[in-house]
């Protein structure tokens, strides 16, 4: 929040500067302070820790890009779509930091404010999709990976999809986990001799 304030009296006194500049006739100053004047005010709609970040996983370095976007403290101060990046960064890297629901949460509301490609959306889709199949809800992770399948264009997730559909098959329902639970777990016959 102080760095958007901070932002905001920056921008505000570029503008100004940049006026007082015209009014007294330094034209030449003038044009060249308005790029300055532009990139300040670009830095609204582009938030810097979010451009580390992504740079950041481009280049491999998880650890750097978590610590990026972890920054970011109040995402809802920024235009829609990034909002919805920032989110989605979060609940991809601090999965194991937030736990299931919160991660889910986060997903659900970044494909809500609407991701840019399809590919990004397709990746949401599936880790929501391997959240749900963790916590037993197999026919929604099936729905979600359909739909990851319908949006990866380029086919670079297929081969993720075709691995999380195999572990699907081999993991257990909803009721069989509740049956287990009940049962004590799993019963282990002695070896015969």
């Amino acid at each position: 929040m102080t760095r958007f304030i901070i932002r905001c009296i920056i921008a505000t006194i570029a503008l100004g500067f940049n006026a007082f500049l015209f009014i007294n006739g330094n034209w030449g100053w003038g044009i060249t302070f308005l790029f300055v004047t532009a990139i300040v005010i670009l830095s609204f709609f582009r938030n810097e820790s979010m451009i580390l970040a992504l740079n950041q996983m481009r280049l491999g370095n998880t650890d750097k890009a978590k610590m990026y976007i972890n920054r970011i403290t109040h995402p809802n101060l920024l235009p829609r779509k990034q909002h919805a990046y920032v989110l989605f960064l979060q609940a991809v890297m601090n999965t194991q930091e937030f736990g299931f629901s919160k991660s889910e949460q986060y997903l659900r509301k970044a494909i809500g404010l609407g991701l840019r490609t399809g590919q990004d959306n397709a990746v949401a889709r599936m880790h929501l999709a391997g959240i749900c199949l963790q916590t037993g809800r197999k026919s929604e992770a099936e729905k979600l990976l359909a739909e990851a399948k319908k949006l990866d264009n380029t086919g670079m997730m297929k081969e993720q999809i075709n691995s999380m559909l195999n572990q699907m098959k081999m993991a257990p329902s909803k009721n069989q986990m509740r049956m287990a639970q009940m049962m004590g777990g799993r019963k282990k016959t002695p070896r015969a001799r």
